[in-house]
């Protein structure tokens, strides 16, 4: 992580236009027995053809600015074409002048259950629901897409938001899990989060973070480091209105490793007040903060 303050790389720019990402699939079935079996070798190269060759927006992106993603899959058992499994799903983006990728997202979601006919074909259509594993996959890539746009200029992920929550509405009567209101964190309430004023305090926090403040460390890696550790105030004024809240384990769920390692390096700032709110908006990550050296 060092490396962050020390590595600076100019990229080349490539003329090229590209769809919008650069995902990786793996699919895990060693806990069914067979993991060998084509249909999953099958279902992990149909997923990678449909994430990075469907256009999912308009914006025409360079191949190197294409959104580096992975996609997790864990299938627990399957029956004929019905699977259960569980998805971790990862995304990160560059860092202005340097060959540093922050991770800017990183989520299990547990109630991943699909059907899949092997060699069926993957297509998005959001006006309808078509099936789990598409609503699914889409939903997390339209969640990627707006919290990547956030990280460069605020708020500016709320339409991909929007069309995260279309998806959301074409499946609550799919009477799958993981798409109603619920106590339980589930991919409503993820995006209900991401769009909620209550919580404006994450996507302000994910601007500042990294547009003003890992992305400034190339020409100045004293101030990033101020920068970064006066953004975690939005985090504390939003703790404050709603404490626990599952947005708050999100960005740590992402960020945890990062912040230790940045305020344990560079130069030295006042980070005594930063370790405080860090300690009250995320307990569960203290031993995160007690390896911060200081």
């Amino acid at each position: 992580m060092n490396k962050l303050f020390f590595v600076i790389l100019f990229s080349i720019s490539i003329n090229l236009t590209a769809q919008e990402f650069n995902a990786r699939v793996t699919v895990n079935a060693e806990q069914t027995g067979n993991p060998n079996l084509q249909v999953f070798k099958t279902l992990e190269r149909s997923l990678t053809e449909f994430i990075n060759d469907t256009k999912w927006t308009d914006v025409s992106y360079r191949t190197e600015e294409r959104i580096n993603c992975s996609f997790f899959i864990t299938i627990v058992s399957y029956e004929n074409d019905a699977f259960s499994a569980t998805i971790q799903v990862q995304a990160s983006r560059p860092i202005y002048g340097s060959s540093y990728n922050t991770t800017i997202f990183n989520i299990i979601d547990k109630k991943f259950n699909f059907n899949y006919l092997e060699f069926q074909p993957l297509n998005y259509n959001p006006n309808n629901y078509e099936s789990n594993l598409i609503s699914v996959v889409a939903f997390y890539l339209y969640t990627i897409l707006g919290i990547d746009a956030d990280t460069f200029e605020l708020n500016k992920g709320t339409k991909y938001y929007q069309e995260a929550r279309n998806i959301v509405n074409n499946a609550q009567g799919s009477n799958t899990k993981g798409w109603t209101r619920e106590q339980k964190p589930n991919r409503f309430r993820l995006n209900d989060d991401l769009l909620s004023p209550t919580y404006e305090g994450y996507r302000k926090t994910m601007y500042t973070y990294h547009r003003e403040g890992l992305d400034t460390m190339y020409n100045n890696i004293k101030k990033g480091k101020e920068t970064i550790t006066k953004s975690m105030e939005s985090l504390l004024e939003m703790n404050n209105t709603r404490p626990n809240s599952y947005i708050m384990r999100v960005f740590f769920d992402a960020k945890a490793d990062e912040i230790s390692s940045i305020l344990s390096g560079g130069p030295s700032v006042n980070i005594a007040e930063t370790i405080g709110i860090l300690n009250r908006v995320a307990p569960t990550y203290s031993e995160n903060w007690k390896d911060i050296k200081f």
